[in-house]
């Protein structure tokens, strides 16, 4: 398979990928300290292409991606492309759940609840 028929992590994306990673915001860093290193029994991985996309978390196991979203994500634009992005991505048979960067810095606990019960479905 060529790179470009690849699904996941894709050449073309490496080096954002890697640039994501190393400037993460703040809520992506709080919530990466929460979830690596299995912390909530599953792996989870940062800054993971999925198609021509990179997703902010992903579990590869449990098929889920969790999106943390800052203001740019509730313009009028933000919202049609979050949307284009959820469908192709839900598309391949993977789960899309959003949280607001607020609510990863004042409700830590209740995201990670609310992420644990998905990952725990059956």
């Amino acid at each position: 398979m060529n790179g470009r028929n690849r699904i996941f992590n894709r050449e073309q994306t490496k080096t954002l990928r890697i640039q994501l990673r190393q400037y993460a915001t703040v809520p992506e860093q709080h919530f990466w300290q929460a979830v690596k290193g299995k912390q909530l029994g599953f792996k989870f991985r940062r800054q993971h292409g999925i198609g021509p996309y990179i997703v902010d978390f992903y579990c590869p196991e449990r098929k889920l991606v969790i999106e943390l979203d800052g203001h740019s994500h509730f313009s009028v634009e933000g919202r049609q492309y979050d949307a284009q992005r959820d469908t192709y991505i839900q598309g391949l048979g993977i789960r899309v759940l959003r949280f607001s960067n607020t609510d990863v810095m004042h409700n830590l606990e209740g995201v990670l609840q609310i992420v644990l019960s998905v990952l725990t479905e059956r």
